[in-house]
């Protein structure tokens, strides 16, 4: 009996070594013609995108539910536009103030330029006159120096004379005067004109700020979460929807050193996702990590420097995610299968991939 013990004891100890060395075959060491193979475990995953207001406001209405697929420059939600509403009202009535102030001022410019072409006609008319008062007194000096004329003309010529200097000289100070005006009534006119410039911008931004209360979506996706609900209010750049953009698939795992070190950007990569393992998808190596993970970036020994790790990416084609779009779900868990000599095949399992 004793024997027999340590003989069952033996059978038992024998069936269990082969069960765990059963579980770690079809663990690590299943081949199928794996030879040249090396895989790593991950999750789909896909940009996200967060959708939100540039300027705090009130969430007036959202249009799309969690799960709903939307389209680049699709309206998702709404928000309360009254405060800018009334701002627009206003930035429109100065727009109104300003360019009217621009046409009284441009009124005025053209009113001191009438005045400036009047001073000048009668700076003329008192140059004519100073000319003329010049004339008589050389006349009227000479008769009076000859005796034909009284000694009082002379006198009297020479009076007006010196009255038509002064108001020459007067008229030309008009004209100072008129063009001093005229040039003051154009600063005036390009000040409104600037007015008018802001004004304008400032109804401009108004208006972008309006387009910019429909919160639309930048690119195709799903929506992910609702963060915010209607009657909320958010700050600016605050969060109420949260896409996926289902153009940007990709699944991230991690390789040992040996085998990171050997794969290339654009390597070819198969993927099985656990819910669908009759499902082979094709991808494409896109990122590989410059810096290993999970021990310190310096060791000494071969053995630690098996346990570095590296992170890479597996993009999925777009024009594959565009066909099963509805089929695309991020979260999802699988393997990714990553061929480390190109000119093997692929072994059955991983031969034929979704198209």
């Amino acid at each position: 009996m004793r024997g027999w013990g340590k003989w069952r004891i033996f059978v038992v100890t024998g069936v269990l070594l082969v069960l765990l060395a059963l579980v770690l075959w079809q663990r690590f060491g299943r081949s199928n013609g794996d030879e040249g193979i090396v895989s790593g475990n991950g999750r789909i995953e896909a940009v996200e995108i967060d959708v939100g207001p540039k300027s705090p406001g009130r969430v007036r209405e959202i249009i799309v539910r969690e799960g709903d697929f939307v389209r680049s420059g699709q309206t998702l939600a709404v928000m309360d536009t009254e405060v800018l509403e009334a701002q627009h009202r206003e930035a429109g009535a100065q727009l109104v103030k300003a360019q009217n102030a621009v046409l009284t001022s441009k009124s005025e410019m053209m009113q001191r330029a009438s005045e400036k072409a009047a001073a000048r006609a009668v700076v003329a008319q008192r140059e004519a006159e100073l000319a003329l008062a010049g004339k008589r007194v050389s006349r009227s000096s000479t008769l009076a120096a000859e005796g034909a004329t009284s000694k009082q003309e002379a006198d009297d010529d020479l009076a007006r004379l010196e009255s038509a200097k002064a108001s020459t000289a007067a008229a030309r100070a008009q004209v100072a005067a008129a063009e001093a005006a005229v040039t003051t009534a154009r600063q005036k006119t390009l000040g409104e004109s600037s007015n008018v410039a802001a004004a304008l911008a400032t109804l401009q931004r108004i208006e972008a700020d309006l387009k910019d209360a429909a919160l639309k979506s930048p690119r195709d996706g799903r929506v992910q979460y609702r963060v915010a609900q209607p009657g909320e209010v958010v700050a600016a750049g605050g969060r109420v929807l949260s896409l996926v953009d289902l153009s940007d698939v990709y699944m991230t795992f991690f390789l040992p050193t040996a085998a990171a070190g050997r794969v290339a950007l654009g390597t070819e990569v198969r993927l099985v996702l656990d819910a669908a393992p009759q499902y082979v998808i094709p991808a494409r190596v896109s990122f590989i990590a410059d810096v290993a993970q999970f021990t310190p970036k310096t060791v000494e020994t071969a053995s630690e420097r098996e346990k570095l790790m590296f992170r890479v990416r597996a993009q999925l084609p777009v024009d594959l995610l565009k066909r099963h779009i509805t089929q695309v779900k991020t979260g999802l868990p699988g393997v990714a299968y990553v061929r480390l000599d190109e000119k093997r095949p692929w072994p059955e399992r991983l031969n034929k991939v979704v198209r």
